[in-house]
């Protein structure tokens, strides 16, 4: 084991080129192995719809003061979030698609991402394919209903009333796994091309290199 110690020669770089064959092989292999883990265990669908929201900070700040804009996206945004996360909006979610419960969706099944302006993406992972894209669409089309009404009583929810949201994209939203097989393959092969270095190297060290040692 002295030779975990020892500084790396050129003859180890060497021993390592020539076992060339070796390393192509550890690929194959782990390209084999990562297609096998991918259809064994196949990752879930992901669908996503989307809701195109607009501050129109030209409204709320008309003189164009950076710093007033930039707290009032920064406050108006989390204020968003917490509504497509709230109760109201995740339990219309769960009225509408059967087998959904809020402590899923919180729990994963569900992601959102988000500009401060524009598209804001709701994101839903199911194995049913046709679950994903259910709970999306609800989800996305929940929160726009929400935020809609929010706007509408501004006094009394908080909510900017310059704030408008559309659900711009609900139906036929595009719905794949979430991982593809090609990911599957390359983390396979590359995992097994980096054992097999490893195996080269501490495992078979270069004759040449041993009797300097």
């Amino acid at each position: 084991m002295n030779f975990l110690f020892v500084s790396p020669s050129s003859d180890d770089f060497i021993h390592l080129l020539k076992a060339w064959k070796f390393w192509l092989l550890g690929a194959v292999v782990g390209a084999l192995i990562g297609a096998a883990i991918y259809f064994l265990a196949l990752p879930p669908y992901r669908a996503r719809a989307s809701v195109n929201v607009d501050f129109h900070l030209e409204q709320a700040w008309p003189q164009d003061t950076d710093r007033e804009q930039f707290y009032y996206l920064e406050r108006e945004t989390r204020k968003l979030e917490e509504i497509a996360w709230s109760d109201v909006v995740l339990n219309q979610v769960a009225s509408q698609v059967s087998g959904a419960t809020v402590n899923q969706m919180r729990g994963g099944k569900l992601q959102l991402s988000q500009p401060a302006v524009g598209g804001w993406h709701f994101f839903a992972d199911d194995n049913d394919p046709k679950t994903a894209d259910a709970l999306a669409s609800a989800w996305a089309q929940a929160f726009a209903n929400q935020v809609h009404a929010e706007v509408i009583a501004a006094s009394t929810s908080g909510l900017e009333p310059y704030i408008t949201v559309n659900a711009d994209q609900t139906q036929n939203i595009p719905t794949k796994r979430l991982f593809s097989v090609s990911t599957y393959l390359l983390v396979g092969a590359l995992a097994f091309l980096a054992l097999s270095a490893l195996v080269v190297l501490f495992f078979h060290p270069n004759p040449v290199s041993s009797k300097q040692k």
